[in-house]
């Protein structure tokens, strides 16, 4: 029994984000009557709700709340309603500020094909009896969603750009939890990046590799291009256990593994701190 009930803030968000909470508070609602765990439930506008409401994706009430809860539920954000808006004022972008203002560095994406799934999955044409299960280490609140970025014009016309920005210790830390998992999993951890191509990439690679070799030995590790992770995770998904990789490639490529599970829809997604709070 627990002694102490967890806060748990709700964001139902948009579109199919209320139908997500509500089923998934049917869970908690079993988990409390099966193992006696406690939860005070206080619900929160995000995203197109909280536009609608306060004129912006995320009211400090709503961060603050979050930040003092132990946990954070979220539904979904975003929709053609708001897509006109601009990027400053998107439902979107309140998802980003919750990540940031909770210090969600961590972005756990699990893979995995069930029985009852097998005929949503395209991997339904082949040899399917091998049980498909892998994880996805996002890091969330790096690289070239929170890069500086900005618009110009000259005389060859209007210009934008994205910094793409990482630091050894935002990838240390990381990797760190990679590596963990994939000692409790196969013992894999596939590191993807474009150090052919970028710079902060090849930063990546080396910071990953020097900490495997300091202090993860025990884990097997190898390097793969973006590009060519795109294409094995269609061509071969089961030779992944842990694939560990930057902000924007993970929101790809977790996106592209969903379909291998069925649906995107039917993928859990966690991020996590160096507190318990999650989403």
């Amino acid at each position: 029994m627990s002694s102490k009930p967890y806060d748990v803030a709700l964001l139902p968000g948009d579109g199919i984000g209320p139908e997500i909470l509500a089923e998934s508070l049917k869970i908690l609602e079993a988990v409390t009557s099966k193992f006696g765990i406690q939860f005070n439930f206080i619900e929160h506008p995000i995203g197109g709700a909280s536009i609608d409401q306060f004129g912006v994706p995320l009211t400090e009430d709503t961060l603050e709340a979050c930040q003092k809860s132990d946990a954070v539920l979220l539904g979904a954000v975003g929709g053609p309603k708001w897509d006109h808006l601009p990027k400053e004022t998107r439902p979107e972008t309140g998802l980003l500020q919750l990540r940031k203002g909770l210090n969600l560095y961590c972005n756990l994406r699990p893979v995995k094909l069930f029985p009852a799934l097998k005929a949503a999955s395209p991997l339904k044409q082949k040899d399917t009896d091998q049980p498909l299960d892998l994880l996805i280490v996002r890091e969330l609140t790096g690289g070239i969603y929170f890069g500086e970025r900005g618009s110009s014009e000259d005389a060859e016309g209007k210009y934008a750009w994205d910094q793409e920005r990482y630091s050894v210790k935002e990838i240390s830390r990381i990797a760190e939890i990679a590596f963990e998992a994939a000692k409790k999993r196969k013992g894999l951890v596939t590191s993807v990046d474009k150090a052919n191509v970028l710079e902060s990439s090849r930063l990546w690679r080396d910071t990953v590799k020097e900490l495997h070799q300091g202090q993860q030995t025990e884990v097997e590790l190898n390097h793969q291009y973006v590009d060519n992770c795109a294409m094995q995770l269609i061509l071969n998904p089961h030779q992944f256990d842990v694939v560990l990789t930057t902000n924007l490639f993970g929101d790809i490529l977790s996106d592209e593994a969903s379909t291998l599970a069925g649906s995107i829809g039917l993928m859990p997604s966690a991020s996590l701190g160096d507190v318990t709070s999650s989403t």
